[in-house]
Order: C-alpha cells, then structure tokens, then sequence
C-alpha cells in the first residue's frame, strides 16, 4: 500500500507545473507551505506527515479538535499562538497555551467514548462544542486549568455529551478554574459520575442565548460555583439522578469578590427533581438569592430536602420578566445518623434571613416555608404556609 501511494504522489507531481505550485505538509495539526522546486522531495514526508494537500487548506483562527474513537485530530493555526499539543493523535486531548494578549477560540466535536480534553491557560479563551460527544474513562470530560473567564458556546443546532470517570479523582464532568460564561442555542447533555456535574472556582453566568443544558446524573452538585451563578436565560433541567443540591453557590475567601455566594436568576427556566439525597437543597446559597424573571419549577421529595434554601435573604420579583416560581415539597425529616440528635426537616423553602416578595406567582405545596427573619408581601402573589 505505502509503494502504491508513493508511486501515486509521484505521479501526480510529474504531472503538475512545478514552477506555479505549492504543497502543504500537516504535522501535529500544524500546516507548512513549501514550494516545489526542482529539488524539493516530497517523498522525505510521506511517512511523517498527518497529511499532504496540493491547494491551501481552508482554516480559521480556531483551534480545531475533532474526536474520532480513540484518537483525536487537533488542528493549529499558525494565528493560533503559544498553542500546543502534547497529546499527539490520543483522544485524551492535552493542550496548553502561552499565550497571554490573545483570546483563543477551541472548536471541539466528533466522538470519543474514551477520551478528554484538558487546557490550561493563563489568558481567558472561548471553547465551541460543535456536536462533541466524549466519554472519559479517566477522569473529567472536559478540564480547564485556567483562572480567566471560559466562554462555552454550544452552537445552534447541535447537541453535545459529555460525560466522565465514575473512578476518577476530578472535581466535576465539565470543570474550570475561572468563571465559565454559557451561550448559544445548542443543546448540552453533562454526567457527572464521580462528583459534580459542572463545577467553577469561580463565577458561572448563563446568557440569554443559551439554549438547553440538562443533567442526566451527579454523584454530587448538579452545578457546584463557586463566588456566584447567574442565568439570564435559557433551559436547566436537573435530573432525579443528582444526589446532592441542584444549584449551589458558595463563598469565596474574599468577602469583596462580587455578589459573593450569591444566586441571581434573571430569566429562563429551571426543571429539577431532588429525590435521592437527604438534606439536599434545590437552589443553596451561601448569600442572597435574587430571582427577578424566569420559570422555576421544584420537586423535592427527599428526606430533609428543600427546594430553595439561602443562608441570608431571599428576594422575589418580577422587574426582568414575569416570575413564576412553583415548588412541591414531600419529603420527611432526615434519618442519617448525624441528624438523629436533631433530625432536618423537610422544607420548600428555607430562609436564615428576609424573605422579600414584590412581584411574580409563588406557589409553595406540600411543606412549610420557613423564614428567620422577616417577611415582607407587597405586591405578587404568594400561596404557601410562612412559619
């Protein structure tokens, strides 16, 4: 087959002007462009080479990954600099980047149901999934080791997978550092069967473009954020499978990091049922919790469950866009061990602080709402027991 093909590309290359044309030589998903002169031997490339075109390959400015069984494809534009890739054709796609003037774009797609993807990075970056089904048997689907903001961008009209190690060590299926940003109108699937199903040091923000991300499983968190998430729009569907809260935000170590342990939605709509894990919370925060538009809907049927719980303020409106929050609550009290003194029970709300209501539709069955501090009913409607 090798003599065949050689036999070939000579052939083809006595039949081209050699005097007005080019060859481009793929290594390492890096292209080259070299003349052919008379004394340029392409043969020296044949077995060195991912590949060898006789027209300029048609690229953009991103770098491209593109997972096939278990190898991957990683294509670097020569725009693209300080990126490299350690992990030659393996589907565990390990990449780095030096870069610190110039946003990197990352376009990932194709299949792998052994494979990764790992970046690290000291300058903020935009990671397209463009159709990117991976299956890790290691640890985490997707790792970002960078401390900048991550934008996610699932493009419209895809659906992406992404699932992880039930063995592995990591923190989360889809993991960074920095702060992800989520945009686009695609569709992302996350299994997060080790811990966390999407986890950030740092801030998570989901924009009004965001089209539908939904958990399948999470051995812990659904979203684990650290400082504060926010969702202005888009479709979170949070599946029985999650065994711990649905959306937690927890303090960072500087109290002045902005809207600290906070959770502020804005719009969009929230499906989650919090059914296999005692004492699991729905939506928990750490500080306020600010919902001002969107479509909430909770079932929380586990023992010791709540369905919204924040350790200081709950403030609800409507000044985004109309507000409609509706949360079924069914569990009893706790029956672990540690609770046994003093057992947790089950609640569809749970406030340390004020509860705040100007605006929107509230309707809380099944279980009480309790409130620590005090309560306060302007405008809106309210339909549920205040304790």
């Amino acid at each position: 087959m090798k003599k065949f093909l050689l036999t070939s590309i000579i052939a083809l290359l006595a039949a081209v002007s050699v005097s007005a044309q080019s060859v481009y030589i793929c290594k390492d998903g890096n292209y080259t462009k070299y003349e052919l002169t008379a004394d340029f031997d392409i043969t020296s490339y044949i077995n060195k080479c991912d590949s060898i075109v006789f027209s300029e390959p048609q690229m953009d400015d991103a770098v491209n990954i593109v997972y096939s069984g278990t190898t991957a494809k990683v294509t670097i534009p020569s725009s693209a600099t300080g990126v490299t890739c350690t992990s030659g054709t393996s589907s565990d796609v390990v990449i780095s980047c030096t870069n610190v003037k110039d946003e990197i774009t990352y376009k990932v797609s194709g299949t792998s149901e052994n494979g990764s993807l790992t970046i690290s990075g000291e300058y903020k970056m935009t990671v397209v999934l463009n159709g990117a089904n991976i299956t890790s048997s290691k640890g985490a689907a997707i790792d970002i080791q960078c401390g900048k903001r991550i934008a996610v961008v699932l493009a419209e009209g895809t659906e992406n997978n992404l699932v992880d190690a039930a063995s592995g060590s990591q923190k989360a299926c889809l993991y960074t550092k920095g702060h992800f940003e989520f945009e686009g109108a695609g569709t992302l699937n996350v299994t997060g069967n080790a811990s966390h199903a999407i986890a950030s040091k740092e801030y998570t923000q989901l924009k009004k473009t965001v089209g539908a991300i939904n958990i399948k499983k999470a051995a812990n968190d659904a979203f684990h954020i650290g400082q504060y998430f926010q969702m202005n729009g888009g479709k979170i569907s949070i599946d029985k499978n999650t065994t711990n809260d649905g959306i937690q935000a927890e303090l960072t170590s500087d109290a002045t990091d902005e809207n600290n342990g906070q959770i502020i939605i804005k719009g969009g709509t929230i499906d989650m049922a919090i059914a296999n894990a005692e004492d699991a919370k729905g939506i928990k925060a750490d500080g306020d919790i600010t919902i001002s538009g969107g479509t909430i809907n909770i079932e929380n049927s586990s023992n010791g469950s709540r369905g919204i719980q924040t350790d200081t303020n709950l403030t609800i409106n409507a000044d985004d866009k109309p507000t409609t929050i509706t949360i079924n609550s069914t569990g009893g009290k706790c029956t672990v061990a540690a609770d046994a003194d003093d057992p947790h029970k089950c609640y569809g709300i749970k406030i340390d602080g004020d509860l705040t209501i100007t605006g929107g539709s509230t309707t809380v069955t099944g279980k009480n709402v309790k409130v620590g501090g005090k309560y306060t009913i302007t405008e809106g409607t309210f339909d549920g027991t205040i304790k």
